[in-house]
């Protein structure tokens, strides 16, 4: 292969680092630009009574004030529930929600006009819910409760020789994307729009502009070049301020800049969700589970937004490696006063699986054995009756068994285990923990009339090509890996293939770009594009060449048969004298989905993508404070399509999951519901620092056997989920502290705090 296969430099990557790179915000700003802020609810809970107009419209610079009155159509951008006002109406619902907007000459003089909400908005103030477990008891849902089940688990749980009972928690996960939410509109010519957005969906964005506006999809054109980020948080939740850009745009005739600064972003809009979970878990002697029942309960937030999707695939993820003869699971999306919470790297995914890796964990420490070999004993196996999901998918093409094994040989688990035994054994107060955590994640929506795509190519006269597909570029390398299919398509070298900005008037109709499903759906799409053009070329070639259509070959530029040579651009410049077609659109549909979304049944994901790794990490014991000091992965992309942008998805992935389960805390105040962890100071992510000195990240080399774009598999989501070994090696540094078969309750994120509570219970 001359294209695909290979370590190729990400399409953006020198104008990264030179800063040449545009994104929303570098666009030339047209003459007569006006800038938005949002005006915030100053309560967490409540009734909107009124809004002081004339106050706001008097401060410097302020051209007009927009409230819920002033949108022409439909006052949400809910995606799927229309539950989620644009400007709260009535009620007002969490400390932060957006009220009004104002349009001003410049960034500063908005925002200044905005601060004077609190002074501006008169409004009555109602005990707010702020936590999912109060949300729960008081039967507060976003959507009725989900039920996904096997077997008689209430049955085997009473027959089980040895049961667990326990409640854990883990907390929600700011998206943190680098460049902020941001949506520039300008008007075009006969009521239309052109909006530059920030978004991982063009499409949906396109739509709840034209409700909002009341108009056809058509007079609304979403572009988007690239983003500094979006993990997530930029799926659904670039609807508000596409909305207001949108709105403001059309009123004034003018074009409208919304861009939030970081405060506004964290007290605005909804990150990943927090779980609280209890579980009741039957096991054998040898940690076999044989029944588990599991309550999993999420703070959504103030509306649906993506909850439902996500608590599916948190139930259907679960299991993640492991076989569960009887299981019944319950999910819960509790209604609180908070940001609405929303898609994050994994969607749910995470949530399910740590449940089960912290279950595991519980059990070997009682039963005192490694927690590995427990893992080990209870993994899908291929034999009948131990293959299949608790939602009927059967575990094809199991790769845990042979990449654990791997990893276990090339990390030297079982020496370094014994090696920290000792250390531990005579040091008194630094304690070393190791963990293996195995993953098994599924890649697909869990919607399945979501996995299609379009791509249109097109080739030049000059022999150089330009291909436009429905996905967009976040920093992951997708335009990267579509230029790679496409040019391995045609024979040609990666210079002459260009990947243009995401548009929704050239593809329309497009799914999101997340579920991992980036590269598969649009990789697809680009190649199905090119593969109809060079059957249209093979008749030309056949002609100029003197031979049959079956001997030309694309390699390198060139078209040969034989001994014979032309190049691509001789070729392409004789079909276009010859009139032929020399571009094409392309289509690809994920084959062999189903799924019931009432009874959680079916074929969910097209494929798995499995994955392992192992942490070492050393705790103070006296102040809790903890680092990761080797790290070792091992992760299924199949055969890879660039081997370098996988490996770095594999390690940010890790470190980014690794931040989700150890220092990034979300703090609520408890009666004014104010997010007080909203800015960089309080809010810690990982950085450098952060990442453990000895690092080794390996791909497993096995090809998909499924039928995915050149055997390639996901690695956009599955590795966050390789970040649990860290939490569970620092369990078992503190579990180092106590006696045999001691299993300390450390939730996360298991912040120093929390390592020092874990500690005090050994």
């Amino acid at each position: 292969m001359s294209a695909v296969g290979k370590n190729r430099t990400h399409e953006s990557a020198a104008l990264h680092v030179s800063g040449e790179a545009r994104y929303c915000d570098d666009l030339p700003e047209l003459q007569g630009t006006l800038h938005a802020a949002l005006g915030l609810s100053p309560i967490a809970h409540g009734h909107l009574l009124s809004i002081d107009l004339e106050l706001l419209r008097r401060q410097p610079g302020v051209v007009a004030v927009l409230t819920a009155a002033d949108i022409p159509g439909e006052n949400n951008c809910g995606p799927l529930l229309h539950d989620d006002p644009i400007l709260a109406a009535e009620k007002l619902s969490y400390l932060g929600q957006p009220v009004f907007a104002i349009i001003a000459s410049s960034r500063e003089l908005a925002r200044r006009a905005a601060a004077l909400a609190r002074q501006a908005i008169r409004c009555e103030a109602l005990p707010p819910v702020l936590t999912a477990l109060e949300a729960h008891a008081a039967g507060q849902y976003v959507i009725p409760p989900m039920h996904l089940s096997r077997g008689d688990a209430a049955a085997a749980l009473q027959a089980a020789p040895h049961r667990l009972i326990g409640e854990w928690r883990v907390g929600g996960q700011e998206q943190f994307y680098l460049e902020g939410q941001i949506s520039y509109a300008l008007p075009q010519e006969q009521d239309s729009l052109l909006i530059h957005c920030s978004t991982q969906h063009p499409s949906e964005m396109q739509q709840l502009v034209a409700h909002a506006l009341g108009w056809q999809a058509h007079a609304v054109q979403l572009q988007c070049r690239r983003m500094g980020g979006g993990f997530g948080g930029k799926e659904s939740q670039s609807a508000l301020f596409a909305c207001v850009a949108a709105i403001a745009a059309h009123r004034l005739g003018r074009p409208v800049k919304l861009r939030l600064d970081r405060d506004d972003d964290f007290l605005i809009t909804g990150r990943r969700h927090g779980f609280d979970y209890r579980w009741q878990l039957g096991f054998d002697g040898q940690g076999q589970i044989l029944a588990a029942e599991v309550e999993l309960i999420a703070n959504c937030g103030h509306s649906a937004d993506l909850s439902a999707p996500v608590m599916a695939r948190a139930l259907c993820h679960f299991d993640n490696a492991y076989w569960l003869p009887h299981v019944a699971m319950h999910g819960f999306c509790a209604r609180t006063n908070t940001q609405s919470n929303t898609a994050f790297r994994g969607f749910g995914g995470p949530q399910g699986a740590l449940a089960i890796e912290m279950i595991l964990d519980s059990v070997a420490r009682r039963l005192q054995l490694d927690p590995l070999l427990v893992r080990q004993r209870n993994f899908y196996r291929d034999e009948a009756g131990h293959n299949t999901t608790p939602y009927g998918q059967t575990v094809e093409d199991n790769q845990l068994h042979a990449l654990t094994e791997q990893l276990i040989a090339s990390s030297d688990y079982h020496a370094r285990r014994a090696e920290i035994a000792a250390f531990n054994a005579s040091s008194p107060l630094l304690k070393k923990g190791l963990a293996l955590t195995p993953v098994k994640f599924g890649i697909s929506f869990n919607v399945v009339h979501l996995n299609q795509a379009g791509a249109l190519v097109h080739v030049y006269t000059d022999g150089s090509v330009l291909v436009n597909h429905g996905g967009t570029e976040m920093g992951q390398g997708l335009n990267t890996k579509v230029a790679q299919v496409v040019a391995q398509e045609l024979g040609l070298d990666m210079a002459q293939v260009r990947c243009s900005a995401t548009d929704t008037q050239k593809i329309a109709n497009t799914s999101a770009t997340a579920a991992s499903t980036g590269s598969d759906l649009n990789g697809k799409a680009a190649q199905d594009a090119a593969r109809r053009i060079k059957q249209r070329l093979l008749p030309v070639a056949a002609k100029l060449l003197g031979c049959s259509e079956a001997d030309v070959c694309f390699a390198q530029g060139q078209i040969g048969a034989g001994e014979r040579r032309l190049s691509f651009r001789e070729l392409v410049a004789q079909a276009y004298l010859q009139r032929v077609q020399l571009w094409s659109e392309g289509f690809y549909a994920t084959p062999g989905l189903c799924w019931d979304r009432e009874k959680l049944q079916g074929k969910p994901f097209y494929y798995f993508a499995y994955g392992a790794a192992v942490a070492e990490v050393l705790i103070d014991t006296l102040t809790g404070e903890n680092r990761m000091l080797r790290a070792d992965l091992l992760h299924d992309a199949g055969q890879s399509i660039n081997p370098a942008l996988d490996i770095g998805q594999v390690e940010g992935a890790f470190v980014q999951g690794a931040g989700w389960l150890t220092t990034e805390e979300l703090v609520w105040h408890p009666d004014s519901g104010l997010l007080r962890t909203h800015a960089p100071s309080t809010y810690k992510i990982p950085t450098a620092n952060d990442m453990p000195p000895d690092f080794r990240v390996s791909l497993y080399a096995q090809p998909n056997a499924a039928d995915s774009i050149h055997c390639s598999k996901a690695v956009g989501e599955p590795p966050l989920l390789l970040g649990f070994a860290v939490l569970l090696a620092l369990k078992d540094a503190v579990a180092a502290c106590g006696p045999a078969g001691c299993d300390p309750l450390l939730h996360a994120p298991a912040t120093a705090e929390r390592v020092l509570q874990a500690l005090s219970q050994t």
